[in-house]
């Protein structure tokens, strides 16, 4: 082997090195079960304020990062609305994180899918990065002491919510 095609070869497998590093850390930096899930405050999506994770201290909240250019966030949206008329309340909400866009975008997206859930827009990644989002939609179950009891990388559907966030928001509510 020539000492170029020696030099293309290494300059070629540390490139390859540095992509498995960065897919490795990003897997490890997502944020786990039982964890405290981050209380970033973010502006509330209709403009009113702001609001964060702590406001809902003592309930369950299934917290879902979404964006209105976003195939499956449009997908998952009526069985998310669904799940919280069916079981929104005291003890539970269903909290939206409108992330990656602009707030306008946002709110002609809660608008059009009738979502009635709270709403807080991300302009920054801060809260992404703290959970290690690697895409969109992604969704955390929030036990009422402030830790994740569920990550759902990918759109939720009924099956999921009834298959494994009701049994946890029932059990303990009880």
């Amino acid at each position: 082997m020539s000492a170029r095609a020696f030099a293309v070869f290494m300059g070629v497998l540390a490139i390859v090195g540095l992509l498995a590093y960065g897919v490795v850390s990003k897997g490890e930096a997502r944020i786990q079960v039982g964890e405290p899930f981050p209380e970033i405050e973010l502006a509330k999506l209709d403009g009113a304020g702001a609001g964060s994770i702590a406001d809902y201290e003592g309930q369950w909240v299934l917290v879902n990062l979404w964006a209105s250019w976003c195939g499956p966030c449009k997908a998952e949206s009526p069985d998310l609305q669904r799940f919280h008329e069916e079981h929104g309340g005291d003890g539970f909400t269903v909290l939206g994180v409108d992330t990656k866009e602009v707030s306008d975008d946002g709110r002609e997206f809660v608008e059009k899918y009738g979502l009635t859930y709270p709403q807080l827009h991300e302009a920054s990644d801060d809260l992404s990065r703290e959970l290690g989002v690697t895409g969109l939609p992604e969704s955390f179950l929030v036990d009422p002491e402030g830790n994740v009891a569920l990550v759902v990388p990918g759109p939720v559907d009924e099956t999921l919510l009834a298959e494994q966030v009701e049994p946890l928001i029932v059990k303990g509510s009880s």
